[in-house]
């Protein structure tokens, strides 16, 4: 308590000194001292400093005002009267009159002047007492602050639009590019705030407007551009009905000239401007999506006003171009202009919409955000128009599919082919329709109908045939899962010379039955249930389902013995590539991708060579080529997500690709083969993990809850495995478990940590797989009851 009393005599000593130095310089007619003027604040803000001692402070630093011109001094003044003003209200006006005082505002320092008129602007008490002239012989003074200041809080002032028009005008020009662009920004403010109705006045500020668009300062520009885009706005109302159209073109079209500027600012307020004209021609909204300048737009220009002409061919392509921008903002920015824009055209919409569409894969989340938000106003404004080449689709899967659905309904296919037969014949002159995917469709539909085990199938004419071999690069890599090319032009030839199809001269069906398989089962399928339970098929057809599925599978299993010493050869042959494949992993890891999948492609290449004459040797062909898709897959998402710098990074759309891909390869060596051993499948289940890994140290294209349950789930029959087995678990299945369990037991929220994925993806080193049986290649079809 003795401390904080000594503290408060103190204190009171010294306002007691500061009064009386205050006093004397009242008495002596003398300015205050630096010291005394240190010593002021304290008092000022003291709430318990009396009234009476502030009106003495106030009457000094007046009286002080008129002794004392020095610089320094009157900078502590200004400091000490805004401290007042702000401090003590019932003091303010008189604290304000001193600082619009002559005293302060005739100083020959700009910067005493520039502060005075900031305090008096937060204040916001210089409205009313500034007059016109005051104001412009401040602008036109030597202090480029005191101008900027002026021009920056013009809208506080309150004088004729007259005045500040001329003003906003004249310093347009003024040699400092700040000052020019507070200039332009207080015209724009002047626009929006003001009435105008002299045409004359609109087109000198439009004019002066547009000759700054190419001002060296990029914040002068962009300060033009908000300045064309109101007053541009503004020519359009005051003008005539009959020109209104060609008034707002030109506006546009000016305005359209600037998304092409080096600045990204500049380009980020010029979309911004071209989503506010109200008023466009259909002809200008396409020439933007168009690189080439449209039949209708050549020599086409406009002049709004005389002496200012503009060529459409300025907007050439304006919006690709910039949806294809290095910078993610201005992608955005266009894609929030095209979606103001939609309203205006319901063509121009459809052509936006092939670019909403290509932004759906754009890297930039916010971009695809947009993407979206502007085809989801396309919608709600009836202006959305889907054609199929906005589906998104895989050909080669599409071709597969068709391929499949041919086989297993002939008869049906056969009732398309009769309807669609004249699209697949040559035009007039002769000529394929080489561009049409769907003939492409129809064409794969023809030529599987012949392969399905339905009677009376051979209705497809031979010259169909001949037509497919004009497709055969397409057709044979959506088909590649099924059998080669060779192969395939082995078929169409013989299917095409002959006007009864027979399947009996030659292996092409026997081979498709055992090599590939249909439909992808689900991993999650459950055995037990009759739907998923497969019908495994045999030389007789479909077996029953409650007999000869399992004496089927006891026959499969003795014949697989018999065909391991028969095949030996091809065994080894087969681990000699798994060799080949362990050692272009290892390019993986170095950020080698293309050359490690060059070479995986080579060994499925060598691969699809193999004789496959004995029935044996399918299983063994099928599931290595299988084996070797799987691995392509994950190297090339691997490649994506661990990417070194000598890779280039692709959009989240190709990789959600990709994830579906490796995905779809992955349930169907989990379920087409049956005959692995324990070690064998584990192996295949060390790859669903890594798959699982992936996906999650990607938050972009992750769905935790669903990746976690996968994770979870393999982790679980992979431990039954190693029980059944007696196999001792790897090192990245042992640390797999471990960070799995630590997730389980800590809070939910950490138990999707990219981080920590990523990190057990070092622990995973692919092992070279060993094929010690033969694996069978099974075929699951659902029988469904005809009445």
């Amino acid at each position: 308590m003795g401390r904080v009393a000594e503290l408060e005599r103190r204190q009171s000593a010294m306002e007691l000194h500061v009064i009386n130095s205050i006093q004397q310089s009242l008495d002596n007619n003398q300015p205050l001292s630096f010291q005394a003027l240190a010593s002021l604040r304290s008092l000022i803000i003291n709430p318990a400093t009396p009234d009476s001692t502030l009106s003495s402070v106030l009457d000094a630093l007046t009286r002080s005002l008129q002794l004392n011109r020095d610089p320094v001094f009157l900078h502590h003044a200004v400091k000490l009267l805004s401290d007042l003003a702000s401090h003590r209200p019932h003091l303010s006006p008189f604290a304000l009159d001193l600082l619009r005082s002559d005293s302060l505002f005739s100083s020959a320092s700009p910067r005493l002047v520039g502060e005075s008129l900031s305090v008096l602007l937060s204040l916001a008490s210089i409205g009313n007492d500034m007059d016109a002239a005051r104001f412009v012989s401040l602008c036109l003074g030597p202090s480029v602050s005191v101008r900027q200041c002026l021009l920056r809080n013009a809208e506080k002032l309150v004088f004729r639009e007259s005045v500040l028009l001329a003003v906003f005008l004249g310093f347009t020009r003024d040699p400092y590019p700040y000052v020019r662009k507070e200039a332009l920004d207080g015209l724009v403010k002047l626009c929006k705030n003001g009435d105008f109705d002299d045409r004359d006045v609109i087109e000198g500020c439009y004019c002066r407007a547009v000759e700054l668009l190419r001002d060296a300062e990029n914040y002068v520009r962009s300060a033009a551009v908000r300045a064309v885009c109101e007053w541009g706005r503004l020519l359009v109302i005051c003008s005539e009905d009959m020109n209104k159209q060609d008034s707002s073109d030109a506006v546009f079209i000016q305005l359209g000239c600037m998304v092409r500027d080096m600045s990204l600012d500049v380009r980020l307020e010029a979309f911004e401007a071209l989503g506010k004209i109200g008023l466009v021609s259909e002809d200008i909204l396409l020439q933007t999506l168009s690189k080439k300048v449209l039949g209708i737009n050549k020599d086409k220009a406009y002049k709004p006003i005389e002496g200012l002409d503009i060529s459409v061919s300025a907007v050439a392509g304006a919006y690709i171009h910039r949806l294809e921008d290095e910078f993610s903002e201005v992608r955005m920015s266009a894609c929030y202009s095209l979606r103001t824009l939609t309203v205006f055209s319901l063509r121009f919409a459809c052509e936006a919409l092939n670019l909403m569409m290509d932004m759906l894969n754009d890297d930039s989340t916010v971009s695809r955000l947009q993407a979206l938000d502007t085809i989801h106003h396309m919608a709600t404004s009836d202006h959305l128009k889907v054609e199929k080449i906005h589906i998104h689709r895989d050909e080669a899967d599409v071709l597969s599919a068709l391929f499949h659905f041919g086989r297993n309904h002939g008869k049906f296919t056969v009732h398309i082919i009769e309807e669609v037969a004249p699209e697949m014949e040559p035009a007039s002159g002769g000529k394929l329709s080489f561009d049409s995917t769907r003939v492409a469709a129809f064409l794969v539909l023809a030529i599987s109908a012949p392969l399905s085990h339905e009677k009376d199938v051979s209705a497809i004419p031979p010259r169909i045939f001949s037509y497919a071999v004009t497709w055969l690069g397409r057709i044979s890599y959506g088909l590649s899962d099924i059998m080669n090319q060779e192969k395939l032009l082995a078929y169409l030839s013989e299917c095409s010379r002959s006007s009864t199809i027979s399947l009996a001269d030659f292996k092409i069906n026997e081979a498709l039955l055992t090599v590939e398989g249909d439909a992808s089962i689900p991993l999650c399928s459950k055995v037990d249930s009759p739907v998923s339970m497969p019908f495994w098929k045999d030389s007789g057809g479909i077996s029953d389902y409650h007999h000869q599925e399992f004496l089927s599978l006891g026959k499969s299993a003795a014949h697989a013995e018999y065909e391991l010493g028969e095949h030996s050869e091809l065994r080894k042959y087969v681990n000699l590539i798994f060799k080949k494949v362990k050692d272009s992993w290892s390019l993986v890891e170095l950020g080698c991708t293309t050359e490690a999948c060059k070479g995986i492609r080579a060994c499925k290449e060598e691969v699809a060579s193999f004789t496959t004459e004995s029935p044996g040797s399918f299983g063994a062909v099928a599931f290595t080529l299988q084996y070797l898709q799987v691995i392509e897959m994950l190297a090339k998402v691997w490649g994506h997500l661990r990417a070194t710098k000598m890779l280039n990074p692709n959009g989240v759309g190709k990789l959600e690709l990709l994830f579906a891909k490796l995905d779809r390869r992955l349930r169907e060596i989990s379920n087409r083969f049956i005959g692995l051993s324990k070690g064998e499948e584990l192996q295949i289940l060390d790859l669903v993990l890594v798959a699982c890994l992936l996906r999650l140290s990607k938050v972009e294209i992750c769905c935790c809850n669903a990746a976690m349950k996968l994770l979870s789930s393999t982790v679980a029959h992979v431990e039954y495995l190693h029980k059944e087995g007696s196999i001792e678990p790897s090192n990245f299945v042992t640390e797999v478990k471990k960070s799995l369990h630590d997730a389980d037991s800590s809070s939910s929220s950490s138990s999707c940590q990219p981080l920590l994925f990523k990190k057990l993806l070092d622990s995973f080193s692919l092992q070279q797989f060993v094929l010690y049986g033969t694996p069978r290649s099974v075929h699951a079809e659902l029988a469904v009851p005809v009445d």
